[in-house]
């Protein structure tokens, strides 16, 4: 989200005569989009802050703002604590942004603005592309959470659960498509729950919409809450054919004991029951997760729920951190809490655990062909171990089920056949644990809508 976001910050200043700079030191501006959902991701933001004092002191007419999750839950102690910082603002307060930014630099003011108001947020741009040339792109259709998981701020620092209009969805993503985009991925704190509140068409409605738009090629969304996981939504990955063969659906827990004190809503049961009919109507989809250990209270026997629940689903990948108490959220009170050593033992057997599944994931695609979006040039530690096998420029790109597939043109094929966009045959020659390497197996790419077509047949 916080990728949407700072696309939507562009937006906003290129009217003021602002553009993109690839340097620091060069820059007039610069604006800090700020994540709380871990503590690790806010430390950073604060050791980042510390860095910016430099620059400021060799350009006193810069300026530097910090937005986002943090800079909504500490508002204006970051201006107190950080002398060279000039703008706080919130989640809320990016529309109010330029008018902010030209009173810091006509009137040197100081501001800070974490007002949360009960509007969703539409620019008046809402519609226009704002894109950065490449094929996949984000929306988002909501803001906001209802959920409150004890560990969770995301209530705190986004607000309550609001939705997007249909409409400003479909204009945006249309928008979007015309600059080039071939993926889009919806993006909402839980989207399976849109549109419920202001009585808004549902989730796999909104899914069906988006699908019909032309010259969209691919559909993805995250995140998913297990709770509000409807049969709807579990058979549009049946009968919607852009849609990818993806679901991240984040479980936190094996431990009906720990779901519980997290306030998630679901047990284990429903969970599994949940993964089963999604690999009825779909045995190949691709399932990934997300995992918090050392929440307080896991016992022992908590924690191998986890494990045997891991093992039972066998994910192809997993996002696992440690617990670590947030501002705002109400496990922070909570007593019982583990030590790091703990914490970092449970955390080093799920992953070694998981990456045994990963493995064996990618192992079983050595061989197959894979249809992927090119989105890019692949980044050097992807290709891994091995590359001498694969010599040339390595292009990326992902199969439908999210999996990266790094690749290089073979004798077959000319560099001339390859750019972003293209969407190709790729043999999957080589496993790694974080992506697949292969090279394409025609000569030259189909047209878009030939593939298409290819694809529904299949």
């Amino acid at each position: 989200m916080n990728v949407y976001d700072s696309q939507q910050i562009i937006s906003q200043l290129t009217p003021l005569g602002y553009e993109l700079s690839e340097s620091l030191d060069a820059a007039d501006l610069i604006i800090v989009n700020t994540c709380a959902i871990r503590e690790k991701a806010e430390q950073k933001a604060f050791s980042f802050f510390g860095r910016l004092a430099v620059l400021k002191r060799k350009k006193p007419g810069l300026i530097i703002c910090v937005g986002g999750c943090v800079a909504q839950q500490e508002g204006r102690k970051i201006l107190e604590r950080f002398s060279y910082i000039d703008l706080v603002f919130g989640t809320h307060a990016l529309k109010r942004l330029p008018e902010h930014i030209l009173n810091i630099s006509t009137k040197r003011r100081r501001i800070s603005d974490v007002e949360m108001d009960n509007e969703i947020l539409e620019f008046p741009s809402a519609g226009s592309p704002i894109t950065n040339g490449g094929a996949t792109g984000f929306v988002t259709i909501m803001r906001g959470c209802d959920n409150y998981c004890t560990y969770c701020v995301v209530p705190h620092v986004r607000g309550p659960e609001m939705s997007r209009k249909p409409d400003n969805i479909i204009n945006e993503i249309r928008g979007l498509v015309d600059t080039g985009m071939q993926e889009v991925t919806l993006l909402g704190q839980n989207v399976n729950s849109y549109g419920t509140k202001e009585g808004l068409c549902s989730f796999p409605k909104l899914l069906k919409l988006v699908s019909e738009i032309d010259g969209l090629y691919r559909v993805r969304f995250t995140t998913s809450h297990p709770k509000d996981l409807s049969e709807e939504l579990i058979f549009a990955f049946r009968d919607l054919e852009k849609l990818c063969n993806h679901i991240h659906l984040p479980v936190q827990s094996g431990s009906n004991n720990i779901l519980k004190r997290m306030n998630r809503k679901y047990t284990r049961e429903l969970y599994l029951e949940k993964i089963d009919k999604l690999r009825k109507i779909s045995p190949d989809m691709a399932i990934t997760s997300d995992v918090i250990v050392g929440f307080p209270g896991e016992t022992e026997d908590d924690f191998k729920a986890t494990i045997d629940l891991v093992k039972e689903v066998e994910f192809d990948s997993l996002f696992t951190f440690q617990y670590s108490d947030r501002i705002k959220a109400p496990a922070a009170k909570f007593s019982d809490k583990i030590t790091d050593d703990i914490k970092n033992i449970r955390l080093r057997e799920l992953l070694e655990i998981q990456e045994y599944y990963t493995k064996k994931k990618h192992r079983a695609l050595i061989g197959s062909n894979e249809l992927i979006l090119v989105d890019g040039f692949s980044k050097k530690q992807d290709v891994g171990s091995g590359q001498e096998e694969f010599e040339g420029i390595y292009w990326s790109g992902r199969t439908s089920t999210n999996k990266v597939v790094n690749f290089t043109f073979g004798n077959s094929f000319h560099e001339d056949d390859i750019s972003i966009g293209k969407i190709i045959d790729v043999k999957i020659e080589k496993a790694l644990l974080h992506s697949l390497l292969g090279k394409p197996v025609k000569t030259k790419p189909k047209p878009f809508e030939a593939q298409k077509e290819e694809t529904h047949a299949a």
